[in-house]
């Protein structure tokens, strides 16, 4: 009997140093977006202590720091994540010639580069950058490294028409039905959908590659529901509150609910970073094609009404990053669309950057003024979003 209970024992032993070792194995870790400063809701502030206002932003927490090695043959090693990077994209593209061109690749002596992922590509950004419109201060890449053009200007593009596309195809359709891809902007500092076709000349669109290498397993998460209202994702080393509590706030309110949030048996919950967050984007998934929201149905996403009134839409979600734009840089933070990213053109509510899109809002404003419409795209603006609290597993 006592061969038989201490059996049991080392057979849960060994259970519980398996899964302890699996959980270690961190395989799509998150670099940290590089923000040092801290700000309020209009202004560069010192850092605040806990307990006062604009406690717990980006800048409070210190993740895994960007870290790059140039191998002077091309190529760039990111050193937190694996993956090897092209240092210099060349010219723009055709999405089907960016396969084409990573098949045939022999870049620094290797055969096996392929077009990233948006969660790849994702991995590069820094929101160090500041961007005014549609001129650039100062990219949203590390530049000592990597090779970012700018829009061409003399030939009518906007500085900021430089986007940087990713393997990944929309699974829904933007503006009016276009097929679509997503890419990072490292001019602006957003993720938006981009129409493969022009529709004025109906020839192919091109973009900017940046081919990548290494750790195919980046980008993917490895999902756990532990029962209690939480989730791990052991693939990055994150516990995610399961479902959000259905409350819309603003950047200051979203900050210290998450920093006051008792969930599980924690208290050292916080409100995630823009890559944090973008990390459980699930771009297999939108409301076109799935009736869901953009993350895996481990979460429980609360369903809200558009701006016409119409169900079947999914809430922004703040980020804890400061995204610099505009006249007053400070204003606004990052958030990521879990449902369609909605903007009004020619007086028509439609999709125009797609489900898992990023995008930034104003921190604050008077609730009953929004939503509101503005750019060229007429991005909707919310204010008041919604909150997802993220914290670091701790072995």
């Amino acid at each position: 009997m006592k061969k038989k209970i201490n059996k049991k024992i080392t057979t849960l032993v060994m259970c519980i140093a398996v899964f302890y070792s699996a959980a270690a194995q961190i395989t799509y870790p998150i670099v940290d977006t590089g923000v040092t400063e801290f700000y309020s809701a209009n202004n560069v502030i010192s850092e605040p202590n806990i307990g006062d206002a604009f406690y717990g932003q980006d800048a409070t927490y210190t993740g895994s720091q960007p870290s790059y090695t140039d191998n002077g043959d091309g190529t760039i090693t990111d050193n937190v994540t694996g993956l090897m990077w092209e240092k210099d994209m060349g010219k723009k593209i055709t999405y089907e010639a960016s396969f084409s061109k990573a098949e045939q690749s022999n870049l620094g002596g290797y055969s096996d580069w392929r077009v990233p992922t948006i969660k790849e590509l994702y991995s590069l950004i820094q929101f160090t950058g500041q961007v005014k419109g549609a001129k650039s201060n100062k990219l949203f890449i590390d530049t000592n490294y990597f090779n970012q053009s700018l829009g061409n200007t003399n030939i009518g593009e906007r500085e900021i028409d430089a986007q940087t596309w990713s393997s990944t195809k929309y699974v829904g359709v933007t503006m009016r039905g276009d097929e679509t891809v997503f890419g990072v902007n490292f001019i602006d500092g957003r993720i938006k959908g981009y129409p493969t076709v022009k529709k004025r000349t109906h020839s192919k669109n091109t973009m900017y590659f940046r081919m990548v290498r290494g750790n195919t397993n980046y980008g993917k998460n490895n999902f756990i529901d532990n029962g209690d209202g939480t989730v791990s994702d052991y693939a990055t080393g994150l516990m995610w509150q399961k479902a959000d509590d259905g409350k819309g706030r603003d950047w200051e309110a979203s900050l210290a609910y998450s920093e006051n949030l008792e969930l599980a048996g924690y208290t050292d919950w916080r409100l995630p970073n823009a890559k944090e967050l973008q990390s459980i984007v699930d771009y297999s998934k939108s409301p076109q094609t799935t009736n869901s929201p953009a993350i895996d149905p481990v979460f429980i996403t609360s369903e809200i009404k558009d701006p016409e009134g119409n169900l079947g839409q999914y809430p922004f979600f703040w980020t804890s990053t400061t995204h610099l734009d505009g006249v007053n840089p400070t204003s606004g933070a990052v958030y990521i669309a879990f449902g369609e990213g909605q903007g009004k053109m020619r007086n028509q509510l439609m999709d125009v950057h797609g489900a898992g899109c990023q995008r930034s809002d104003p921190k604050s404003g008077n609730e009953n003024q929004y939503p509101k419409y503005f750019g060229p795209q007429g991005d909707v603006r919310y204010v008041y979003n919604y909150v997802r609290s993220v914290r670091t597993i701790k072995i």
